[in-house]
């Protein structure tokens, strides 16, 4: 595909971009833009993006992205939990940290199970129920984003690095799908990722040192 025919279909689809997918869109960069400022609003405005893209998602054959968004809904509430829980000093239990080298471990393990287990079948269904399925690059989309998410919950600074890779799979897996402005809200996910990593990265350095000097 040529340049112009990627801008020509570019202006088509954002044209053609429905209410819901739009409400979505701007949900979507209210919740990221929270979880970077570690504002507990990241999960409620974040509940109205999966909601409209569990829709968005089924009926674009995009089946991976619908259970990412199905999970993401799942996870958004025991996020809420966790992040919503303070000791007797008021203070928050879960404060963001860096992963252990066991913890990235693990987390390369939970993203390479979800791989393989999204791609077996949507490899299946795509011969019978949804031909219009990208299996390798939907799984890839989907299963870092498991990752991101539940790291998210936990506040480790690596769920960025999972989110940015989920970004950079899904602009292209969603602009063939023809959800245009979709393609370009994971641009902007792509940047506000990027700062929420630089952000975190600097909190979790001063809990360090602050955990340091406590002890």
């Amino acid at each position: 595909m040529t340049i112009p025919e990627i801008y020509q279909q570019f202006i088509a689809g954002l044209k053609e971009t429905g209410f819901l997918e739009f409400i979505a869109v701007i949900s979507g960069i209210i919740s990221v833009w929270f979880s970077r400022k570690e504002n507990i609003l990241v999960y409620p405005t974040g509940l109205i993006n999966t909601t409209f893209y569990i829709y968005l998602s089924i009926k674009g054959s995009l089946l991976g992205e619908a259970t990412v968004n199905l999970y993401y809904t799942i996870m958004s509430i025991y996020g809420w939990i966790l992040w919503a829980r303070r000791n007797e000093q008021k203070e928050h239990i879960v404060q963001i940290t860096f992963s252990s080298r066991r913890e990235w471990i693990g987390e390369v393990a939970f993203f390479l199970s979800f791989y393989f287990a999204i791609y077996a079948a949507l490899s299946y269904l795509k011969r019978d129920f949804a031909p219009g399925a990208i299996p390798w690059a939907d799984a890839f989309a989907s299963s870092t984003a498991f990752t991101g998410m539940w790291l998210m919950a936990r506040k480790k600074v690596e769920s960025w690095y999972w989110w940015i890779a989920t970004n950079i799979a899904s602009m292209p897996l969603y602009f063939v799908k023809h959800y245009v402005f979709t393609s370009v809200y994971y641009l902007i996910l792509l940047i506000l990722a990027i700062m929420g990593l630089a952000e975190w990265r600097k909190r979790a350095r001063h809990n360090l040192l602050f955990a340091k000097e406590s002890s």
